[in-house]
Formats: structure tokens, sequence, C-alpha cells
């Protein structure tokens, strides 16, 4: 019985281990960028669409191929038919079978087929870099969430720490009314700040539940899941002077960036476009060839009804062999006039591909800008960053000479709580600036085309 208890009780420890094993599992940035790669529903639908994009490509360089077709078919007749023998109508029943195989090749169409092939091939391509781009949207989407979770996290224990500092000036400050040291009034503002700093915990709190639920909704998770990220130590050290300057970047990304390999596609086809149009104007020639051969119960062995084979019916590989029918033939068709339907489509092929230049500059555009409102997001960010160091300094030293004063009674709690809400909001306020100039490094690195990683985050 014993045995059976202990063998009961190892059972249950091991399961309960395995579970905790499981929910301590945490995500990196890189474990939920491949997540997002592997189950979002929407990177999925633009993988499909490659998929599409690629067929048709391979699709119209089969249309190089002669195509073969074969047809047969079986015929039962009833009534008032010709007797292929005499040629004179009479009352019977009839079978007829008929076979046939032919074939048709295009030998010249000015060009226009294997201009839509290199079309499909730049279709296929835009496909492709549209699905890159997605890709990497959705990367910084992740990140940037990611980010924020770091940052809510920050802003709850900061809250914390603040809650725990004036719980025990409040344990401090009643031993003192108690004492009759100190006036019962700065108990009272002491205990109406830690109020205040709770429902600032609990709104931080709130701030982070959000933020882990974001995340979750990218990565298409349910909110019920177990879901926690790794909290690597992040520290900024890098000089602003050795950024990379825009110009540089820009000429890197331009070279690599899917928005720009995409417009450049669609201009490849665009040109295709207008090729495969002005070859409508030129003549088409094609080739094509049969066989075909036939059946039927009323072909008799002889004509002549006085010959004995006369009533017997032919047989098949004979009528398969005679009534064998071999043709080959060109056709050359010349376009004369249609209703100016070739000229109004070079038009449109025009319109279009100026229209995709025209795009292929606005990505271009957009990126320099996107690039230069990074590099100075980025610079702003780092100025930020350290002027919040040195504020955050500075309070630090100026509470602890408030604090040192309160204890003593020098000032009141009014005053005291001044420097300490101050010194909260400068730590608070350097924690936003960390992450925003994390990120905005994390875009510029994105630009070049870096991983995105917080990985070696400090950077020279």
């Amino acid at each position: 019985m014993m045995k059976k208890v202990s063998l009961s009780v190892v059972i249950v420890l091991l399961s309960m281990l395995s579970t905790i094993g499981s929910a301590q599992k945490l995500w990196s940035l890189e474990d939920c960028i491949t997540y997002a790669f592997d189950n979002n529903l929407q990177i999925k639908q633009s993988e499909l669409n490659v998929e599409t994009a690629n067929n048709e490509y391979l699709q119209r360089k089969l249309n190089l191929i002669p195509s073969l077709n074969a047809s047969t078919s079986y015929n039962f007749g009833w009534g008032r038919s010709v007797d292929m023998a005499t040629y004179k109508y009479t009352d019977k029943n009839t079978q007829q079978s008929y076979f046939n195989i032919s074939s048709d090749v295009t030998l010249f169409n000015g060009l226009q087929q294997l201009n839509s092939i290199r079309q499909k091939e730049f279709d296929y391509l835009a496909q492709k870099y549209n699905y890159e781009k997605m890709r990497n949207d959705m990367s910084l989407n992740i990140a940037s969430a990611y980010l924020q979770i770091l940052f809510s996290i920050e802003l709850v224990k900061n809250a914390e720490r603040q809650v725990e500092i004036t719980q025990q000036q409040i344990d401090r400050t009643k031993k003192q009314v108690e004492a009759g040291t100190v006036a019962r009034g700065n108990l009272l503002d002491i205990e109406s700040q830690g109020a205040t700093e709770q429902a600032t915990l609990i709104s931080n709190k709130n701030r982070l539940m959000l933020a882990y639920l974001d995340l979750k909704q990218l990565l298409d998770l349910k909110a019920s899941d177990q879901f926690d990220i790794e909290k690597p130590d992040l520290k900024v050290d890098l000089d602003a002077t050795e950024v990379v300057s825009p110009d540089l970047i820009y000429r890197k990304a331009v070279n690599i960036m899917p928005e720009i390999k995409g417009a450049e596609s669609q201009l490849g086809s665009a040109q295709k476009s207008l090729s495969i149009s002005k070859g409508a104007r030129y003549p088409r020639l094609t080739m094509n060839g049969g066989y075909a051969t036939n059946y039927s119960d009323q072909i008799r062995k002889s004509n002549n009804p006085l010959d004995p084979d006369f009533n017997q019916i032919k047989p098949f590989p004979d009528q398969w062999r005679d009534n064998r029918n071999i043709t080959m033939g060109f056709r050359l068709s010349i376009p004369v006039f249609n209703g100016f339907q070739v000229s109004t489509q070079i038009k449109q092929s025009k319109i279009y591909y100026e229209n995709a230049n025209l795009n292929l500059q606005l990505e271009k555009n957009r990126l320099r800008k996107n690039i230069e409102q990074a590099y100075a997001d980025a610079l702003a960010a780092y100025q930020t960053f350290v002027a919040k160091q040195k504020s955050l300094a500075a309070l630090t030293e100026s509470f602890k000479y408030s604090q040192e004063k309160f204890d003593v009674g020098m000032i009141n709690a009014t005053d005291y709580n001044v420097a300490k809400i101050q010194l909260s909001k400068a730590e608070s306020d350097l924690a936003s600036a960390k992450y925003d100039y994390i990120f905005k490094t994390r875009i510029l690195n994105f630009y070049l085309g870096r991983p995105i990683t917080l990985k070696n985050v400090t950077v020279k």
C-alpha cells in the first residue's frame, strides 16, 4: 500500500514539475518573429499569392509547347440512311465511330508569348517582394510590442519600488506621530501619497497586461494562453556621432528593401505589357496538323453486289487504314483594322508603364523620407536619453537630501512628496527614452539589412 502511495506521489510531483517547466517557457524576440512567420494568416495568404503567381509564370512558359488533342465519337442510328455501298436510302440501324488527333503551334505572333513569359516572371517577383515586405512589417510591429512589454515591466518595478519606499515612510512617520515628534498631518499627507502610488501601480500593471495582449494578438495567440517573454538586460551605450549617415543607409536600403524591388518588378511587368500590346500589330503565323479516321458498319468489303463479300462488313483494321486522313497546314493572320483596339491598348499600356515608373519613384522617395525620419528620431532619442540620465542623476541626489531632511523634520511631507514624485517621473522618463532609443536604432539597423534582434543591443 505504501509503495502505491509513494508511486502516486512521484507521478503527481513529476506532472507538477512538467507543468511548471512548460509554463516557464520564455519567448525571445526571435522566437516571436519566427512564430509569426510560420503562423500568421495574412503572411500565409501572401505566401499563397506567391505560389499562384509562380504557377502562372510556369504556365506561360509551357504555352510554348505545341498543343496535342485527341477526340473520338461513337454514333448509333435508326431509320432512313444512305447505304455506303449502293448510295441508296434504306431503313436500317447503323453504327459509326470517328477518331481524330490534332496539334497546333504558334510560330510567330509579334513575340507576344515571350514577352508574356517575362511579364509573368516580373509579376511573380512582385508578389514575392510583397510577401517579404509583409514579413518585415510584421517583424517591426512585433519588436515594437516586445519593447513595450519591457518598458511596462520597468514602469511596474518602478511603481512597486516607490510604493515600498512610501510604505517605509508611513511606518516611520506613524512611530514619530505616536511619539509626538511629528504632526499627524504629515502622516495623512504621506498616506495620501501612498494611495496615489498604489493607483499608479495598478495602472502600470494594467498597462503591462495590455502590452502582453497586443503582442499575443500580433502572434494570433489566445488571451488565455500561457505566455511570457525573456527580459534581457538592455544597456544603451551608443555614441550618436558613430551612427551611419542617412545617405549611406539609403544607398544600402534602396538595393535591398522589398518594397523597392517590388516596385521595380511592377515596372518591368508594365514594360512587357507594353511590348505585348505592340506585338498585336504583327501578323500571326501558326502551324497545325491532324490525323483522322473512321469506322462504319455500313462499309462492306466489296461494292459489287455480285461479289460474295458484298454482305460482309469491312474489318476495323482495314477501315482504320483505308479511311485515314493526314493533314498539315499553316495559317497567317494579318491584322488590318480592328476598331483601333490595338492602338487603344498600346496607349493604355503606356499609361500603365508611366504610372509604374512614378510608383517606383514614390517608393524611393518614401524610403528616403522614412530613413531620414528614422535617423532624426534616433538622434533625438539619443539626446533625450542622455538628458534624462543627467536629470535622473540630479534628482536622485536631490531626493536623498530631501529624505534626510524629512527624516529629521526639516521639511514637511508635502515637500518630501514633491521630491519623490519628481524622482519617480524621472525614472519613468528615462525608461521611456531608453526603449524609444533602442527601437529607433533597431529601425536603422533594419534599413541596413540587419536582422531585428535584441542581442548585442550595445553597438559601437
